[in-house]
């Protein structure tokens, strides 16, 4: 028959089941806040991916601009430099002067070149009726040589006749020896005398040709005739626009519109043609190259709209941009010493591709931006 517990066997018999209730309890309270916590970080993670589709975001982003080097065309002292680091200039601005002393110097002595080669062409020109005139005189003393022939042939045949009629005559003793030799003397000058002619004509022949031959030079010289077409002319023109064009290259002027930057020019110094005397960063026509993950790159899309954010201005001031390509390759690609992922211990990492960032003109007139300022690039890949 059990018998009823007093008051104190129930107070034992807790004190007896406490410490085994406890832990059971603590147990089930660290289940719970894990269970909660788990629940929060999915919760979280899910409301990141939520909040975060349709847009990627990058803080690898750099202002950048087409920076033009202003380098002299022609080399010399300089006279004068105009402008100093930070300082706004627009495209044309006078930027430098060198001396032009030199400069002028070769440019006066071109155009005497070209009054001097003018000169000759004219007086070529000129020598063209002369050499016409000698050609008509050569002829005409080829003419009179060949009447001078004509006349010495008759006188030699004449002779020739006389003397063979005096010669039979000599046989019968009808004229003298002296008559004879007569005869014979005027049939040897005859035949001299038509030498002389033949020798003439040659001559006079040989003179027409030369003289035909300085007039094809001189005609060759002159060509049709004008100067504006005469090479020697046109070469000398050339070197006077080219002595005109270094003289105003001495004057050294602003490419483009922008601020002025690394100017290590100073009076006095003598620059060379090509040397590097100061930049101009067009800084209005700035961009961003915004380096994403080639992960991130699936929906991004050249003409995708991009809001940006500057250290400089803070994340109050937004900018707005385009997509407007992508670069052609990564930057390890482009290192100076690219990886070599063709070694045994290689690793894969992942790859950035620079992305280039067209901005607003207007924004950036409000808030100018520098080259090599830190941005941050979102794109809204929704569309």
């Amino acid at each position: 028959m059990n018998k009823p517990l007093a008051q104190e066997d129930f107070d034992i018999a807790d004190l007896e089941m406490a410490p085994a209730a406890a832990p059971r309890s603590h147990r089930m309270k660290l289940f719970i806040g894990f269970a909660a916590g788990l629940l929060l970080a999915g919760g979280s993670y899910k409301a990141y991916e939520a909040m975060s589709a349709g847009h990627v975001t990058t803080d690898n982003a750099y202002v950048g601009a087409d920076v033009a080097q202003v380098t002299p065309l022609v080399g010399g002292p300089v006279r004068e430099v105009l402008v100093q680091d930070t300082r706004q200039v627009r495209r044309g601005e006078i930027l430098v002067r060198l001396d032009d002393t030199d400069a002028r110097i070769a440019l006066a002595r071109a155009e005497a070149e070209l009054a001097a080669a003018e000169r000759r062409v004219r007086s070529l020109v000129a020598n063209d009726g002369e050499r016409s005139a000698q050609v008509s005189a050569r002829s005409a003393d080829a003419a009179r040589a060949s009447a001078q022939i004509a006349a010495a042939r008759a006188d030699l045949d004449r002779a020739g006749i006389d003397l063979h009629r005096r010669q039979d005559l000599a046989q019968s003793g009808a004229i003298s020896d002296e008559e004879l030799t007569t005869a014979r003397n005027a049939y040897s000058t005859a035949s001299a005398n038509l030498r002389a002619a033949q020798a003439a004509l040659a001559q006079a022949a040989a003179q027409r040709e030369a003289a035909v031959g300085s007039r094809s030079t001189n005609q060759a010289l002159i060509g049709d005739g004008r100067i504006d077409t005469n090479p020697d002319v046109l070469a000398a023109r050339a070197a006077v626009a080219q002595a005109r064009l270094d003289l105003e290259r001495t004057v050294i002027r602003a490419p483009v519109d922008g601020i002025v930057s690394r100017r290590q020019v100073q009076v006095g110094q003598r620059v060379q043609a090509g040397a590097m005397l100061m930049a101009i960063v067009p800084v209005q026509s700035a961009y961003v190259d915004a380096n994403f993950k080639e992960v991130e790159l699936t929906d991004v899309r050249p003409g995708q709209k991009v809001t940006l954010t500057s250290d400089l201005y803070g994340d109050d001031v937004e900018f707005h941009g385009r997509v407007a390509g992508f670069s052609g390759g990564t930057g390890a690609a482009f290192a100076l010493v690219p990886a070599q992922n063709a070694t045994g211990n290689w690793i894969k990492v992942v790859q950035r591709l620079p992305v280039r960032i067209a901005l607003d003109p207007r924004e950036l007139a409000r808030r100018p931006l520098r080259v090599g300022l830190s941005m941050t690039a979102t794109v809204d890949t929704a569309d």
